[in-house]
């Protein structure tokens, strides 16, 4: 797979889209790559493109102060502004984000109010933002080494291989628990309703969610949010693939299209 790095070593994307190609950024949850959401790229076909947001202090980026998490959202909406309001101003604009990523994607949707190609916003295993960060999560975010580690399984965390091996969790650890700090220092505040369509997606298997956990997105939405359970738990798109997900996403571009077209 070739990629190419843009926005300031922002955004990585897979090469070889149109130009006009509809734009999906996407957000990882905690410890995880965005870069990994490019493999669903032949699924989404040239419908889309996939872009992931590498933030401050990751990847290629890891020599870079890590972020709060207000500041990754303010990043990210920086530079997708600026790719967006130049050149390539008239691709339509998506947002995706999973668990964490979902907080740090509806915080950059708040920050893209003014960019008029922005049409709708993904939040995948989270609950609604005024509930951050739940008591569940700054506990966790308290904790270091293999106790932090044995906790991280409620959210379906680490593998066995990797909690059997020392040095791998020596290794993948601090990231992770770099990220859990982050959400842990979120401060929810009120603001106006989004106005782009929100399409909320949840396990139906997912531990961490339940429908009034879900029901209070509703104050964040000038229209009320989709909400769609799917097969799975927390990370539902590795238990059951990326299908439902991107059946969604590519519903929403090709309406979209339509509209445009219309």
């Amino acid at each position: 797979m070739s990629v190419s790095v843009a926005g300031g070593g922002w955004f990585v994307t897979r090469d070889g889209a149109a130009a006009h190609t509809p734009r999906v950024y996407c957000f990882a949850h905690a410890g995880g790559d965005a870069r990994s959401f490019l493999s669903w790229q032949e699924e989404l076909g040239d419908e889309a493109e996939l872009v992931a947001v590498c933030p401050p202090g990751r990847a290629h980026r890891a020599r870079e102060a890590r972020p709060t998490l207000a500041e990754f959202a303010h990043g990210a909406a920086s530079a997708i502004r600026a790719r967006e309001s130049g050149a390539d101003g008239t691709r339509l604009v998506y947002l995706f984000g999973h668990s964490l990523g979902s907080l740090v994607a509806f915080e950059t949707a708040r920050r893209l109010r003014d960019l008029s190609t922005l049409r709708r916003l993904f939040v995948s295993g989270v609950s609604a933002p005024s509930l951050a960060p739940s008591q569940r999560v700054r506990h966790l975010a308290a904790l270091e080494g293999r106790e932090f580690a044995e906790a991280l399984q409620f959210f379906e965390g680490l593998p066995p291989e990797v909690m059997a091996q020392e040095e791998v969790l020596d290794l993948l650890l601090p990231g992770v628990i770099a990220d859990f700090r982050m959400a842990a220092g979120y401060e929810y505040t009120s603001a106006a309703p989004l106005a782009v369509g929100v399409t909320l997606i949840a396990g139906r298997d997912d531990p961490y969610l339940s429908p009034d956990k879900l029901a209070l997105w509703d104050r964040e939405c000038v229209s009320p949010p989709e909400c769609h359970w799917v097969d799975g738990g927390h990370f539902h798109f590795r238990d059951k693939g990326p299908s439902a997900v991107i059946d969604l996403l590519l519903t929403a571009v090709r309406a979209d299209q339509h509209i445009e077209v219309i």
